[in-house]
């Protein structure tokens, strides 16, 4: 005490305090580096980059979000320990609270008093408000290197005070929010663990040393965790503290459990908790949409889909998922499309089951979805569908809110690969809890199955939709039904089957007077009786399905009907009809937007020519197919046209170019897991094997697609594979095996009723016989399959038939019936036009008139096959035709001019790789040629 003068001879005693002492200053108040990080290294590569920029730079702050449990404090914490160095003024670690169970958020105002008095701030002499405080903070940190986390930010109101303004500071935050109002943070959203790493962190935290089965059990332990930390670390502590428990056991328990949720908690911590915390801050319409994806069946959803579920506006709809996004409750798999992750989904679940969304329960929600995806599946299959689908005169229930409209095919088919996957998990709940969407939902899938398959797939969905037709008496579903799943059964060749399900489809179309459905089953069992070869009745069933198509003024239904005419005439070589009637539906379909169409008729226009040995045509049609095919994504197709593009090339001895085209169709064919076109196009990989002498190669392919065709039971290819092991067989020699495979072939094809493959396995014992001296039995085979060719009405299988019983009639010395039956056929393909057929007649009958000393008239021939060859770049029947000339000019006393033209062939030849080079250049090293050609 003393005593204070206040006036004259006036004092008074005042009572003054001894100076407080220095209060002691905190720098460094960071908790221990984390132990068990693991991984994310592109992040963490981030955040260390920040802190390394140069002086001058300006205020580096890194936004860390996730979702609750992904490990953005571990993260935080590891990288401000990798970082101490570089901030020698200060550490800190500030934990904000948005979502610690039982505590408020944190006060902005009183953090910075906390952070002020840790850097000596005397509390008198804290401001009172909160804009003082935050520039006393940003002042006593302008000019030091300070590293400062913000642990659990709730929001930017909350953080933008405490952010220090230093150039030399860095600041770390942790959010479950995306912090999107905080302009001058860097976010860094942090996903789950790969598997990989989460395994490591499972098994370290563990501290299990693994077998074998325990590695398994590992990967499906974190696989059910969704590969979040803390998941991880909650389970794996709990293996830790039970010694008798085993790693295989828990996983055991962990599949079989039906709460996840329940054994992912240790101490304080815990899964559910979390998600409580960040669920418990949603506005009430968010929270229920989170509710109402709970229900939700399939792997993501759409806002349309959210709409339709949730019974909201689009807009309302997308503003909430926006929410849950930036609250990271869902994630955002691509523009538009949100999924939950696989504990916020069984949380959600949870959430559903006990508080559901709406009064009348979650039923009603899923009905509204269900309603949604039918109605918007139709509309796409209208696109799809290479077939019109009949219809009620009842209209469907009006939808929740509108249906997608589509504006063309490639639109309709990608929403429905898109979906593809929703579109299924529907369908198993519609199977199990609402049969009446289960019928019309699977049959709107039709073209989507059609075109991608698989058909094992197809046919169980179909087979489980009639079941369920007959059950509720739908007898339309019960029609469609059956239609789609005769369409199967004929894509994997059971033609019997697929006969007796249209025609049981026919019979209940015609009992409700569904004319529509008629005129599609006629078509339908048109393509069986024209892939069985009875083209008479095909054509018959096509006629009477195109009047039906056309009274109905259903064009789609037309232009399908005239592409298969068009099929038919081209099979029985009427190829000026055939053209007609291929660019009538061609006209048709781009008339109403059906590309798919457009493509097939290209392709089909393409097949035609290159039958009649028009290749640069074909080329031209098959790469405009392509395409077109390419640009509706349809990889069915363009895998399609690569393999007709290598059957020209094959054809045009460009056998490189040729298994080139082949492996990439192989390629597109096994990644689409499209296995019958992975076994044609094994079979034209092995027939170009075959072709360039390569009869190894050549039959372990043949082995292969027959192994597939038979696995996938499809008959009609497996009798292909056989016959084109006949054939590999039959150039090796071994005569007795080739004709087991040809018998063999020739018994499938009569008992699938297939008369054209009847004829072809006919002719290929036949050549078989030919090459074993039987020429009775050679002549008989032929003559039945001419027989065959001829009732079917086609005319090249009938020419090749008459070439070949004149080379029996050759063999056999008999060259005036020979020549005959050379001119008939020779005939034959000039009026079809068939290029190809003409220059193999050409040769054939030149090589014959060089046999009987006539080398004047047999020039003229080879001449002939040499022009037809060129024209259509068959190079393989070019080198011929120039073998034939060159031995000609000898005979003829030409011998310089035969060697100009010898050593063209066998050129030829070389570059084929073809057995005649050898035989070609033999011949040639007779001759007086003073530059024979090296040897290779």
């Amino acid at each position: 005490m003393k005593d204070v003068s206040v006036g004259r001879d006036q004092f008074v005693q005042v009572t003054q305090e001894a100076p407080a002492p220095p209060r002691p200053r905190i720098a460094f108040g960071l908790p221990a580096d984390p132990r068990a990080f693991l991984g994310r290294d592109r992040e963490l590569r981030q955040i260390l980059d920040a802190a390394t920029v140069g002086p001058g730079r300006v205020v580096s702050i890194r936004a860390i979000d996730g979702m609750p449990g992904v490990g953005k404090t571990t993260l935080a914490l590891h990288a401000a320990h990798l970082l101490a160095d570089r901030f020698p003024d200060g550490r800190y670690m500030v934990e904000l609270h948005a979502h610690t169970p039982g505590q408020p958020a944190a006060d902005p105002s009183e953090v910075l008093a906390g952070l002020l008095i840790e850097l000596g701030i005397d509390p008198r002499n804290l401001p009172d408000s909160l804009v003082g405080r935050r520039d006393l903070w940003r002042d006593r940190l302008a000019d030091r290197k300070v590293l400062v986390i913000l642990d659990d930010a709730a929001d930017h109101a909350q953080i933008t005070p405490l952010l220090p303004s230093g150039a030399e500071c860095l600041t770390l935050i942790t959010s479950r929010r995306r912090l999107v109002a905080l302009d001058d943070a860097v976010p860094l959203p942090l996903d789950v663990l790969d598997p990989d790493t989460a395994a490591t962190l499972f098994t370290n935290l563990a501290h299990r040393e693994l077998t074998g089965s325990d590695r398994g059990a590992v990967a499906e332990i974190v696989r059910l965790c969704g590969y979040l930390p803390l998941a991880i670390v909650l389970l794996a502590g709990r293996l830790a503290h039970h010694p008798t428990w085993t790693v295989t056991g828990l996983a055991t328990d962990f599949v079989a459990t039906r709460d996840r949720l329940a054994h992912l908690h240790g101490g304080h911590r815990e899964v559910r908790a979390a998600f409580d915390m960040s669920y418990h801050d949603l506005p009430p319409h968010h929270a229920r949409l989170l509710r109402y994806l709970g229900v939700y069946p399939g792997p993501d959803i759409d806002v349309d889909a959210a709409a339709a579920l949730a019974d909201i506006p689009t807009g309302t709809a997308l503003t909430a998922l926006d929410a849950l996004y930036t609250d990271h409750l869902i994630e955002e798999t691509r523009p538009g499309r949100y999924r939950l992750h696989d504990l916020v989904g069984e949380y959600a679940r949870t959430l559903a089951d006990t508080d559901p969304p709406e009064p009348a329960g979650n039923t009603v929600a899923v009905d509204r979805l269900l309603d949604y995806y039918q109605a918007t599946a139709t509309a796409a299959n209208r696109w799809v569908a290479r077939r019109p689908t009949p219809t009620t005169d009842t209209p469907p229930p009006e939808p929740p809110g509108p249906v997608r409209d589509f504006d063309g095919e490639v639109a309709a088919l990608s929403w429905l690969r898109v979906e593809r996957a929703n579109l299924l998990a529907c369908l198993a709940h519609a199977v199990t809890d609402d049969p009446p969407h289960t019928v019309a939902l699977t049959n709107a899938l039709s073209g989507l199955l059609d075109r991608d398959g698989p058909w094992t797939l197809a046919a169980e969905l179909y087979g489980r939709a009639l079941t369920t037709a007959r059950r509720t008496t739908d007898r339309l579903g019960e029609a469609t039904t059956l239609t789609n799943l005769g369409l199967v059964r004929a894509n994997t060749a059971d033609y019997a089957e697929a006969t007796d399900l249209h025609q049981r489809a026919q019979a209940l179309y015609r009992e409700i007077g569904n004319r529509l459905g008629e005129a599609t089953t006629l078509t339908n069992l048109g393509n069986v009786r024209e892939r069985t070869g009875d083209y008479a009745e095909a054509n018959d069933l096509y006629q009477r399905a195109q009047a039906l198509f056309w009274e109905l003024g259903n064009r789609l239904g037309e232009a399908s009907t005239l592409t298969n005419l068009g099929n038919v005439r081209m099979y029985t070589g009427d190829y000026g009809q055939a053209t007609d009637l291929y660019q009538r539906a061609q006209a048709l379909y781009r008339e109403i937007g059906n590309r798919l169409g457009e493509a097939t008729t290209l392709n089909n226009l393409g097949l035609m020519r290159e039958n009649t040995g028009d290749y640069a045509q074909a080329t031209d049609l098959y790469q405009r197919a392509q395409a077109l095919y390419r640009e509706i994504g349809n990889r069915l197709g363009e895998a399609t046209t690569l393999n007709s593009l290598g059957n020209v090339r094959e054809r045009t001895g460009n056998y490189a170019q040729a298994t080139d085209l082949h492996q990439q169709a192989l390629t597109l064919h096994r990644e689409l897991g499209h296995r019958l076109g992975e076994a044609s196009t094994l079979t034209n990989l092995g027939n170009v094997r075959e072709k360039t002498g390569d009869y190894a190669q050549a039959t372990d392919l043949q082995q292969q697609a027959l192994t597939l065709h038979r696995e996938i039971g499809n008959r009609f290819g497996e009798a292909a594979a056989l016959t084109s092991l006949g054939l590999v067989r039959e150039r090796t020699g071994d005569y007795a095996q080739a004709t087991d495979l040809q018998q063999q072939a020739l018994t499938l094809h009569r008992e699938l009723g297939d008369r054209f493959g009847e004829a072809a396995a006919l002719t290929n014992l036949g050549l078989v016989r030919e090459k074993t001296g039987d020429y009775a039995q050679a002549t008989d085979l032929h003559q039945q399959a001419l027989t065959l060719f001829r009732e079917l009405g086609n005319r090249l299988g009938e020419a090749s038939t008459l070439t070949n019983l004149g080379n029996v009639r050759m063999y056999t010395g008999d060259y005036a019936q020979a020549t005959d039956l050379q001119q008939q056929a020779l005939i034959l393909f000039r009026e079809i036009g068939h290029r190809f057929g003409e220059a193999e007649v050409l040769n054939a009958i030149g090589t014959m008139l060089l046999e009987t000393d006539q080398p004047g008239q047999a020039l003229d021939r080879f001449t002939g096959a040499a022009e037809a060859a060129r024209a259509i770049n068959s190079q393989h029947e070019q080198a011929r035709a120039l073998e034939g000339t060159a031995r000609c000019r000898v005979a003829l006393g030409a011998p310089d001019t035969a060697v100009v033209e010898l050593r063209e062939a066998v050129e030829i030849y070389r570059r084929l790789a073809v057995p005649e080079a050898a035989a070609a250049a033999a011949y040639l090293a007779t001759l007086d040629d003073p530059n024979p050609p090296p040897q290779q």
